[in-house]
């Protein structure tokens, strides 16, 4: 079972997800994230008790991005390990999503 947490600092959002954003799982991510957006500059995802995401996590990440990036905020994936990582790498979003080891 997937768990996220999240946590607000003023602007700033901080999510921790422990275990995987797959098919059945995104949708715990998605329904955290509903209208917390409006009212975030900075989005910060703790990523390391997540072992896996398929492309349906990655989608619920990139539309996140996609929110926080039109009002020129900031999203960080934080404490990847290296599968998970490898899996971002390959899908390209390490190209334009910031990492923070």
């Amino acid at each position: 079972m997937t768990t996220v947490e999240k946590k607000r600092d003023g602007d700033k959002l901080y999510i921790s997800i422990d275990g995987t954003l797959d098919a059945n799982n995104a949708p715990v991510l998605s329904k955290a994230l509903e209208g917390e957006l409006a009212d975030t500059n900075e989005l910060y995802f703790d990523l390391a008790k997540m072992d896996y995401t398929s492309s349906v996590g990655l989608r619920v990440l990139l539309k996140a991005y996609q929110e926080i990036d039109e009002k020129d905020g900031r999203m960080v994936l934080r404490n990847m390990n290296d599968d998970v990582k490898e899996i971002f790498t390959l899908t390209g979003f390490t190209e334009f999503i910031e990492i923070e080891d």
